[in-house]
């Protein structure tokens, strides 16, 4: 009997699916929050206005990240996929905005790990936008000391806005726990 011989997933030819995750103990963990409300002029690191996605149909899986004054904390160690969209609409004459994600892994000292540039150029009666995406896997093996944060900066002037909305994502932040490290 080869299933009780193998280890894993039995493969197809021998009546198993062969489907495996790939990952030990798979995806434990997936939240996503947003910006409730519009930042104009930038942050380093975004602080205010954020909440856990709530929008009917929401999906939750496991412990919910936390943040304060912007410092984002994992509920667990293990590779981590973090993503942060950022829509970004023009307030007067702007032309480059940064949107990035900052970590550490000594709870103090930050890196740049993400980095999504936007370009906007306002028509001559439209105001116009676009969106930056960032991603990054990150390795947390230490709860208390790696940490992420997100930075929003606009880089000719203070006209541009990252918008924000309580009811629907403008800006989001995705955190998926990938596996064990």
């Amino acid at each position: 009997d080869v299933a009780n011989m193998l280890t894993g997933a039995t493969p197809v030819a021998n009546g198993g699916t062969a489907l495996t995750s790939g990952f030990l103990n798979g995806v434990t963990n997936f939240y996503q929050w947003r910006m409730t409300s519009d930042l104009t002029d930038g942050a380093d690191p975004i602080s205010a206005n954020l909440e856990a996605i709530d929008t009917d149909g929401f999906a939750t899986l496991g412990s919910a990240m936390t943040v304060s004054s912007g410092i984002w904390t994992f509920p667990s160690t293990g590779m981590w996929w973090i993503r942060g969209h950022g829509n970004i609409y023009l307030n007067g004459n702007s032309r480059h905005q940064h949107f990035a994600i900052h970590t550490t892994t000594d709870n103090s000292s930050y890196s740049l790990a993400a980095s999504g540039y936007s370009f906007i150029q306002q028509t001559e009666s439209n105001a116009t936008q676009n969106s930056a995406e960032v991603d990054f896997i990150f390795d947390v093996t230490n709860t208390t000391n790696c940490k992420c944060k997100f930075a929003f900066e606009n880089v000719t002037n203070s006209s541009a806005v990252l918008a924000g909305d309580t009811n629907h994502s403008f800006t989001w932040f995705t955190f998926l726990r990938l596996g064990d490290t």
